[in-house]
């Protein structure tokens, strides 16, 4: 059994490392920006690639849906800086802009996005009216997005952390924890105690 698995592994690995060399050399100059020693594994879709930035030492897992999308006269820019990691399944688009800074470590299956698509028109189905643009999007350097987060509109600050499940639409703080639907602050660092603090909402 235990030779079965290390011979999975092997050929996971050598797998893995000729698709990666064949799509990059079939992709990559297609993208921006795309750096060195960085990989995009099995995506399900990579639309715009010439609007889109991919920095140095950053993996994207398999099933990322990338959509950088022109809907006016802005030219929409996703870019996505060095050593970050997207997880399985993130679905991130920009019709202006969205940018996650260095060393952001994203979860499985979070939903990134500057737009909103326009319901305003009561006679005509929402699927046919226009996909508009909301807020630009920031992830700061060193953010920790959670699993299943969505993120429309909103900044994340520096090494602040979004717990699983939550619904960011308003900006979130440097050094913050935050949680929920919509997300709150539910913990700060403080500099001066170098510790960890909750933050205590008072019931209205």
């Amino acid at each position: 059994m235990r030779l079965k698995n290390k011979m999975y592994e092997f050929l996971n690995k050598f797998y893995r490392r000729i698709y990666l060399l064949l799509w990059g050399a079939l992709f990559k100059r297609e993208f921006n920006c795309f750096g060195k020693k960085s990989s995009i594994y099995k995506p399900r879709s990579i639309q715009g690639l010439k609007y889109i930035d991919i920095g140095s030492f950053t993996s994207l897992m398999p099933d990322a849906w990338l959509l950088a999308l022109k809907i006016d006269e802005n030219i929409p820019k996703l870019i996505i800086s060095d050593r970050c990691y997207i997880g399985h399944s993130a679905h991130i688009v920009a019709v202006k802009k969205v940018v996650i800074e260095d060393s952001v470590l994203i979860a499985d299956k979070v939903y990134i996005s500057d737009n909103l698509h326009s319901f305003d028109a009561i006679d005509i189905p929402i699927i046919e009216q226009k996909v508009k643009f909301h807020r630009e999007v920031l992830i700061k350097k060193g953010a920790w997005i959670g699993e299943n987060v969505c993120i429309i509109g909103a900044t994340v600050g520096r090494n602040s952390v979004v717990a699983a499940n939550s619904v960011v639409t308003k900006d979130v703080p440097d050094f913050c924890v935050v949680a929920g639907i919509p997300a709150k602050v539910i913990k700060c660092f403080c500099h001066e105690s170098q510790s960890w603090k909750k933050v205590s909402h008072e019931s209205k």
